[in-house]
């Protein structure tokens, strides 16, 4: 599977599936103008570009994931930009114009949603007495290996030089605008935890949660809520890890545990993770490293720090 994986990357990147990949807001043009989040007192809506003009939209009653919504499935509708408005219909009929988006529902409900930019309450923590900075500066000093990209954020594809046991760790990340990129490719990356078990990263704005999106712990356990912000807002992972424990003849003894919150809420709760996910190496009793994945997608990270535990 990782070769297939790899090979279908390889054959992206020859040919430009991955379609443009904007790093700044205003490179994104009326698409990215368009898409985001919208909200009232009693609806929340995340209308996501699809490129070319293209919307899916998602109408949440009760409000926005994380803040409101309900448990139920969000009605879904879909439309086009005729460079005046976006006209949706599906489960509900909408209108995407200046900042707002007009709603009515199959229940014949009606309302108006504004347009929002939520932020994560954590983002920008500074680090606390006894923090192991891993990226504060634009420097590269607690990485074996890794780069800056042009705007002085550490890229996708770090690794630390220290490894770690169990500890708490704060992460600072953004996804490119991808508009025309689909699943997988569209802003992949992932943190690594101890080079064993990926926290997925990817531009999961939207949609159901799921294994491989998001939050997830990778293939192994989907996150509770998709708190997933649109691309190119900083979002942020706080991690509370307690490494796997073995005994003298190196048995497993307890399984490694892990609790995540994305952008302030909790979307993995003290999960059991059942090995090491997709390309993690082999689990063991020493530490490992917090490897920051490059999946060929321009993912880029700030702020990080770690305090062992």
């Amino acid at each position: 599977m990782r070769q297939l994986a790899f090979a279908l990357g390889v054959a992206c990147l020859a040919t430009g599936c991955f379609g443009p990949e904007h790093l700044e807001p205003e490179q994104g043009g009326r698409d990215y103008q368009l898409q985001g989040e919208y909200a009232s007192e009693s609806f929340g809506a995340q209308v996501i570009a699809r490129g070319h003009g293209r919307f899916l939209a998602m109408l949440h009653e009760g409000g926005l994931p994380g803040a409101g919504a309900g448990p139920g499935l969000p009605a879904s509708a879909t439309g086009r930009d005729d460079g005046q408005a976006v006209t949706l219909t599906g489960d509900f009929d909408g209108t995407v114009k200046d900042g707002t988006l007009r709603v009515k529902t199959a229940k014949g409900e009606s309302a108006v949603l504004r347009k929002l930019e939520r932020v994560s309450p954590t983002l920008g923590a500074g680090p606390p007495p006894g923090a192991v900075v891993l990226f504060g500066a634009p420097d590269l000093a607690a990485f074996a290996s890794g780069k800056l990209d042009p705007r002085g954020f550490l890229a996708a594809g770090a690794k630390t030089r220290e490894r770690f046991g169990s500890f708490t760790l704060h992460v600072e990340f953004r996804t490119p605008f991808m508009p025309d990129a689909r699943g997988q490719f569209r802003g992949n990356s992932g943190v690594y935890l101890q080079d064993r078990y990926e926290i997925q990263i990817l531009d999961s704005f939207g949609l159901a949660p799921e294994k491989n999106e998001c939050g997830a712990i990778y293939e192994q356990h989907a996150p509770d809520v998709n708190m997933s912000f649109p691309p190119l807002a900083w979002q942020t992972y706080d991690i509370e890890f307690e490494a796997a424990r073995f005994d003298e003849k190196g048995a497993k003894t307890a399984p490694a545990v892990v609790t995540v919150r994305q952008n302030g809420v909790l979307v993995q709760d003290q999960v059991a993770l059942a090995g090491p996910t997709g390309r993690g190496e082999p689990e063991g009793p020493d530490p490992g490293p917090i490897v920051f994945q490059d999946h060929w997608n321009p993912v880029v990270f700030k702020n990080l720090w770690l305090v062992p535990r």
